[in-house]
């Protein structure tokens, strides 16, 4: 470490560094989650949030704007939503914008600081003559660029416009002293520009002078980066060919440095035409930072001097010339590595002798490989400068015409590269780490060898032919202490000792004719070849490693890799899967582009380490994700066709079977179809599971889970898009397509789970698991997503626990105005054919008939059918959707009921004028009292209360849903897991009894306050139907005054419409017009006053019994007193009460209370007024 690296002077500006490439980090994370809502692209979107959301426009009209909102109570309503549901990640988008301002506002103070002696002995330009100092400084001035590049190239100029208004709006920041908002306002301000559209005048220079950098350190830092090879890259590029690879990370600091001194491109051409000769002699694509590619015949286009500057490298002969001699590289290149590839070629003597032109091979590939994959890769290029894009185009082509450009030559070029790199790396690594041992244990070998051969010649120690020779052995007897001597600690002695060693033994074969000795001359030899192997083995060193990490970058192909190889390497690998092994080393040379943004950050030692590795590991993961789906898709291609068959096709082998039909029935042809498919499936699943544990950046990828993770990714596409094809209505259809589509999609889905079932054990995962997992899954995110529209404080998609970036669920347009997805689709389709306007109810039969046809409508197979359509999971997800309209018709009945009545002052008075009366008559209802009483409020009602009447009957409709689903649940959990249905139906009854006895004494109950058994407990109880959902509690809310009352009348003024039917035991609509069922509203209104104190119900019930006796008594002085009769009225009324108590499972002594005993019991046998 440099001195300066070691000052405060140093750290502050590797601080300053890690932070900018932090910043881009979650600029790149941020700009994958804008929120779709600020773009406006939807109608809907427009629609909804035009009026609240706005861009700069907004700061004109502030007052007036905020004022609008406020004085209008729905759009102030919908602006506190939309506050509530984003201030999160608006939050988050405001705090990295601040970010990139404080960053540029830290530059300035870092250069201040220096030009005022804050750090003692330190200036600006003893800074950029310290090698880490002056590279420090560009990357300092070269993110800087590169954020507000980023930042305007992924985040649209209008949206961060509204983004920040919005922030602006909702932000109680705005108010503070120290708030620098206005500036992060100026700064990232939209600047027109746009991928595909006209590149704004003066653009990107007039948005770089925002940042307002000191010239003084724009200008030095350009000056150093001219003349210097500030990362002393051409150790690593010797060959002079090369230099404009080596200096392509100086090249692109460059390049975007120039942005804040515009002067040098537009006039300076002598500058210009330097920097080009220098660094773009024989490239003009480039890549900015992690894959963002630029073309300098489109960027240079408005500079003058620039632009002049380029015209030597852009030349067609150049050009010719770099193409046709890259082309003659990889035709050189590629069987070179194909043959050091081969099995047994590259050993460790091999790597040892020939170092030097191992690495000359890599380097060559690496250059080619960056030339042709760069100037020949697809990228924005905008298309309203006609001009320069054809001129980008034919440069292009003349590219990949004159280089015979195949991009599945360069494809295996690079396989054979990163494989050839990784082979050489590991390798290199292994000789590194035995570099001591192996040298001791060759000067040992070497040493026993002399000595041995000193005792050969002193006579001691017989060997054929050879004579005892004194002055040998001395000789001998004193090399092998030479060698003995030797140290591995000093290099340079040791090595020049080594080598006068060899030259000796050389010397002393040819003074002592002992070439004829065979056997002496092989011992000398073998000394002579450990010497060597001593001096290779000292001359290991890690600066080739550091070289093959420089040699081997490949963070310039980082986005366009994807663009240009991934259709080759699914392609490779769907012909031969074992491909994969291959690709291993491609992803871990892809993963070298994470060593630039996180030197820095590891250097300062910032705690922004963790995330920034993770998001750049997690993206190269996704990546991989990416490429090996061909493998789960194309296992489940196979899979589509072993569905067709064992559904369609093979017969299911009955119980019994004759042997007559023994050959009808083995379909032999089919079967061996199914094999061999099989047989498919299962290579496949060899070839990801044969790739070994690979540590991505930080992210270990195991292959069974990286297998496993995209089946399950698979299987969401396929079953997701099967439930979005498949639950489509024609919402004006006279017969409903419910039940056809369901037997479908039932069909489906069936095929899918048996063929997950039969080839589950092929490829070793678990099937049935994995499919309830991934099923439940896609219900629970589209009911989330379908319930947003009941809810004020939304899941937004990248809030949802159920959505997951590595197995996502897809999320389709919606195909009606009303619904979002496929389930709430279903649930709707299913509430319009049980329109209590159209059908009947019959609660003995479970089924819905037509209130004109008297044709079944509905029957109680639905249910079954769509548990074998949608499954546990969908009924279940279906269930808790009508459970979120329950509540919305009951929110808005009580909105309804405080406009139309708590408000209204006529009838406020009214109200209180009848519960005065009543309070007067002790509340006991006569035939005397009730036309009194409630004459004029009855001809009031009439038009207000039928809307209540309507959304009291839907609440009921989805009552009479919610208990048809509960039964089928509990039925269904009761066949398939009766110990889960007895043990949780045992629990609840245990709970139940507990909460019960602490309510009633005062003994404390065994659950604590903060268990959460209650909350996973009723998880259970709805998933296996164990509940009653009229009982249930769906509002907290006051009561609204007079609340029985107005129950009360509008029951009342809806009985008339009412005809008691024998033979269904119910009510239903005395005229075709009327559009009622009587059941429904029964439900609906036990659901809606079951959201109130009990009082409110036990009052409700005493008023309609009272009007009964009020009305027996009117009917008893108008009729014969020979006739036993009551009014419709009465007779309706007394059935809904006996509906009423039975389904809210209240006591008969409600009703007795005010109605005699045997009325109550016998009214049936009472003659109905109107049949």
């Amino acid at each position: 470490m440099s001195d300066l690296l070691e000052s405060s002077c140093g750290q502050c500006l590797v601080r300053l560094v890690s932070r900018g490439n932090a910043i881009i980090a979650e600029l790149l994370r941020l700009s994958e989650v804008v929120p779709q809502v600020f773009r406006l692209d939807t109608k809907s979107d427009q629609t909804k949030y035009s009026d609240v959301i706005s861009d700069f426009s907004y700061f004109k009209i502030c007052d007036s704007y905020d004022n609008r909102i406020e004085s209008n109570p729905q759009l102030l309503d919908r602006d506190e939503e939309f506050r509530e549901n984003y201030i999160e990640i608006l939050t988050r988008f405001y705090l990295v914008f601040e970010s990139v301002h404080r960053f540029t506002v830290d530059i300035n103070r870092f250069i201040d600081d220096l030009e005022e002696g804050v750090y003692i002995q330190q200036t600006l330009e003893a800074v950029l003559l310290d090698n880490d100092g002056k590279q420090l400084l560009s990357e300092a001035l070269y993110l800087c660029g590169a954020m507000l590049l980023v930042v305007d190239h992924r985040i649209d100029g209008l949206v961060r416009e509204r983004i920040l208004v919005s922030y602006y709006r909702y932000s109680a920041q705005r108010a503070t002293s120290d708030s620098n908002i206005d500036d992060v306002c100026n700064l990232l301000r939209s600047t027109g520009y746009t991928p595909s559209g006209k590149r704004p005048l003066n653009y990107p220079e007039d948005y770089f002078k925002r940042a307002q950098i000191r010239p003084i350190l724009v200008s030095l830092v350009i000056g150093r980066m001219r003349s210097d090879d500030i990362y002393n890259q051409s150790g690593a590029y010797p060959q002079p060919q090369h230099r404009s690879v080596a200096l392509a990370t100086q090249a692109v600091m460059l390049f975007t440095a120039l942005y804040f001194s515009s002067d040098i491109l537009h006039n300076e051409s002598a500058t210009m035409r330097e920097i080009v000769d220098k660094f773009f002699a024989d490239n003009w694509v480039i890549s900015v930072y992690m894959g963002i590619v630029v073309n300098l015949v489109e960027e240079w286009e408005p500079y003058k001097a620039a632009k002049l500057a380029l015209n030597n490298t852009i030349d067609p002969k150049n050009i010719k010339h770099h193409s046709n001699r890259h082309h003659e590289k990889i035709v050189k290149l590629l069987p070179q590595l194909q043959q050091l590839l081969k099995e047994g070629a590259l050993t460790e003597d091999v790597v040892l002798d020939n170092v030097s032109k191992l690495m000359n091979i890599i380097r060559e590939c690496n250059v080619t490989l960056r030339w042709l994959t760069l100037h020949t890769c697809y990228h924005n290029i905008s298309e309203a400068n006609s001009i320069v894009s054809k001129k980008c185009k034919q440069l292009k082509d003349l590219v990949i015409a004159e280089s015979k450009y195949d991009p599945l030559l360069v494809f295996q070029l690079l396989l054979n590269t990163a494989e050839f790199e990784l082979k050489i790396k590991e390798m290199y690594r292994q000789l590194l780490n035995d570099k001591l041992g192996k040298w001791h244990f060759c000067k040992k070998e070497s040493f026993e060898r002399i000595k041995e051969l000193a005792e050969v010649f002193s006579g001691n120690k017989p060997l054929t032919r050879v004579e005892k020779n004194a002055n040998l052995e001395q000789w001998l007897t004193e090399m092998s202490k030479q060698i003995d001597g030797l140290t591995f600690d000093e290099t340079n002695a040791t090595n020049r000792k080594t080598i006068q060693l060899i030259q000796a033994l050389e010397e002393v074969q040819e003074f002592h004719q002992l070439e004829s000795n065979l056997q002496v001359r092989q011992f000398l030899n073998d000394s002579q070849k450990l010497l060597h192997c001593m001096i290779k083995t000292h001359n290991i060193k890690e600066d080739v490693l550091i070289t093959l990490q420089i040699v081997g970058d490949l963070s310039y192909a980082w986005k366009i890799i994807d663009t240009s190889f991934t259709r080759y390497m699914q392609s490779g690998i769907k012909r031969d899967p074992t491909l994969v092994i291959k690709l291993r080393a491609t992803f871990l040379k892809l993963a070298s582009a994470l060593d630039m943004p996180l030197l820095r950050i590891n250097q300062a030692s910032s705690p922004d380490l963790v995330s920034v590795s993770q998001y750049y590991s997690s993206e190269l993961v996704s990546y991989v994700r990416k490429v090996l789906h061909i493998i789960p898709e194309t296992m489940f291609s196979l899979m589509a066709r072993i569905i067709e068959l064992q559904t369609n096709r093979i017969k299911e082998l009955p119980t019994r079977l004759m042997k007559d039909q023994l050959k009808a029935y083995s379909q032999l042809e089919e079967r061996h179809e199914v094999a061999k498919l099989t047989h498919s499936i299962s290579v496949f699943t060899e070839g990801i599971l044969a790739m070994k544990t690979t540590l991505v950046g930080i992210i270990q990828i195991d292959p069974k889970r990286l297998l496993e993770d995209g089946i399950r990714r698979e299987l969401v596409i396929q079953t997701a898009n099967a439930l979005h094809r498949g639950l489509v209505f024609n919402a004006k259809a006279r017969t409903s397509e419910l039940v056809p589509k369901l037997k479908a999609l039932a069909q489906v889905m069936d095929g899918f789970r048996r063929s997950f079932e039969y080839i589950q054990d092929y490829v070793c995962i678990y099937g049935l698991k994995m499919w309830q997992q991934e099923v439940s899954r896609i219900v629970n995110y589209n009911v989330e997503q379908e319930c947003n529209a009941f809810m004020r404080h939304k899941v937004l998609d990248w809030q949802s626990v159920y959505q997951s970036k590595s197995i996502p669920i897809p999320k389709f347009l919606p195909l009606d105005p009303y619904s979002v997805n496929f389930i709430g689709r279903l649930a709707r389709e299913l509430l319009r054919m049980t329109d209590p306007k159209t059908t009947i109810y019959v609660h003995s039969m479970s089924t819905w008939f037509d209130n004109k046809t008297h044709i079944e409508v509905v029957d109680s197979k639905l249910f079954p059918l769509m548990m074998k359509s949608i499954g546990t999971a969908g009924i279940n997800g279906l269930d808790r959707l009508i459970s979120f309209m329950i509540v919305t018709e009951i929110q808005s009945i009580l909105q309804y009921i405080d406009r139309h009545f708590t408000k209204d002052k006529v009838w406020q008075q009214m109200l209180l004028d009848i519960n005065e009366n009543l309070e007067a008559i002790d509340g006991k209802i006569t035939a005397t009292h009730f036309t009194r009483i409630f004459g004029t409020a009855l001809t009031k009602a009439t038009k207000p209360l039928p809307v209540v009447f309507d959304a009291i009957a839907r609440i009921g409709q989805m009552q009479i849903i919610r208990c048809n689903i509960g039964h089928e649940l509990n039925t269904s959990c009761k066949f398939q897991s009766r110990h889960l249905a007895n043990a949780l139906q045992t629990l609840n009854q245990a709970i139940l009894c507990d909460l019960e006895h602490h309510c009633n004494t005062s003994e404390k109950s065994f659950l604590k306050e903060d268990t959460p058994l209650l909350f996973e407990l009723t998880n259970y109880l709805e998933w296996t139907g164990i509940s009653d959902p009229i009982s249930k509690i769906y509002i907290t809310s006051r009561v609204p005054p007079y609340l029985e009352l107005i129950s009360f009348l509008l029951t009342i003024t809806q009985m008339g419409k009412f005809v008691y039917i024998k033979a269904i035991n119910g009510l239903t609509a005395k005229k075709g017009s009327d559009h009622s069922d009587g059941l429904p509203f029964v439900l609906g209104m036990i659901t809606f006053l079951r959201q109130f104190h009990e009082k409110t119900t036990h009052q409700f019930i005493a008023h309609c019994s009272q009007y009964v006796c009020a009305q027996t008594e009117i009917q008893t002085a108008l009729s014969s007193p020979k006739v036993t009769e009551i009014s419709s009225e009465a007779y309706n009324t007394l059935e809904f009460l006996d509906h009423f108590i039975r389904f809210a499972g209240l006591q008969r002594k409600l009703v007795v209370q005010n109605i005699p005993d045997f009325v109550f019991d016998q009214f049936h046998s009472i003659p109905n007024p109107i049949k």
